[in-house]
């Protein structure tokens, strides 16, 4: 998969227009983005850039007096979890009532909840934890999930607070497999993963095996049209792409659900929420819960 890096240099560059732009700027395509001295990094997939919307964006931009010009390249073809595979990530813990980091040897052993960690293979330590369920191993290659992510945290998260035993889960961008497996071993009875790139789809695979739940995990390499291929059968559908992407997708979501099925939502901004939500009504979803960390928002909805 080929993406195109649009550099955006904003005059002056305060943290409000760089937060403000950013959010805009999802409305042509783009996934995510850095923070430069002068503006951003924008990362798009090259089918999926919207020039012309990013031209309205910079013409509507909301700061009088705020100047902004992009340059568009493309991307170096290049491992974007490189420096993950190289280091490595401290254990991270998931409750039902919180998401965070837990640093080694700063693990309190009296928390609320039920509680997984997820962790690299290499940083596990030991886990002194009462109230915990079970661990995922997370060997990351060109894969999004690892956990250090506020979407992912939530999601998983939310998949706490439910009961899973018997259901069939569909992962929506599977990436890691992070979510797929989670959801098996809270008792779900299987999970069909999907992913438009074929190393994501391959991840998947074997963290499923490092995991133990191969055998209840289907991953399959391609965009939401794998769905068409299956019916109304899926309890649980989770979801953790731009916004963009959910609104494309999510007629196709609805079609493989079960009636009183749930979907998880997330890879978003608060901002984007009430247009989710007005996509979702019109598809005949109802809103049950809507979760933030910091700018990012995961919701909950059921057919």
């Amino acid at each position: 998969m080929k993406y195109y890096e649009v550099e955006m240099t904003i005059t002056p560059c305060t943290q409000d227009a760089q937060d403000i732009l950013s959010a805009m700027a999802a409305e042509a395509g783009f996934e995510t983005f850095e923070e430069t001295p002068t503006g951003l990094l924008g990362y798009v997939q090259q089918s999926l850039f919207l020039q012309e919307a990013l031209d309205a964006v910079i013409a509507n931009f909301p700061f009088e007096g705020t100047h902004i010009i992009y340059k568009v390249r493309e991307a170096e073809d290049r491992d974007w979890n490189e420096q993950w595979e190289q280091e490595g990530f401290e254990p991270i813990e998931v409750s039902n009532r919180r998401s965070r980091f837990v640093p080694l040897g700063q693990r309190s052993k009296k928390e609320d909840g039920r509680c997984v960690v997820i962790h690299d293979g290499r940083h596990l330590g030991n886990l002194p934890f009462d109230h915990l369920l079970f661990t995922i191993e997370i060997d990351a290659h060109l894969a999004f999930g690892t956990g250090t992510h506020e979407t992912t945290r939530m999601l998983c998260s939310t998949l706490l607070d439910m009961d899973l035993q018997g259901k069939r889960v569909l992962d929506c961008g599977c990436g890691t497999g992070i979510l797929g497996i989670c959801a098996l071993k809270l008792g779900a009875e299987s999970c069909v993963g999907y992913d438009i790139d074929e190393w994501s789809a391959d991840n998947t695979r074997h963290n499923a095996v490092i995991n133990h739940v191969d055998e209840r995990l289907t991953s399959l390499c391609g965009d939401s049209s794998v769905l068409s291929g299956f019916a109304a059968e899926f309890d649980i559908v989770l979801a953790n792409i731009n916004r963009n992407i959910l609104l494309a997708d999510m007629p196709h979501f609805v079609r493989v659900m079960k009636p009183g099925a749930t979907l998880i939502l997330s890879g978003f901004y608060e901002a984007d929420c009430a247009l989710l939500e007005s996509k979702a009504q019109q598809l005949g979803l109802k809103l049950i819960s809507t979760r933030t960390d910091g700018d990012w928002a995961s919701m909950v909805f059921a057919l």
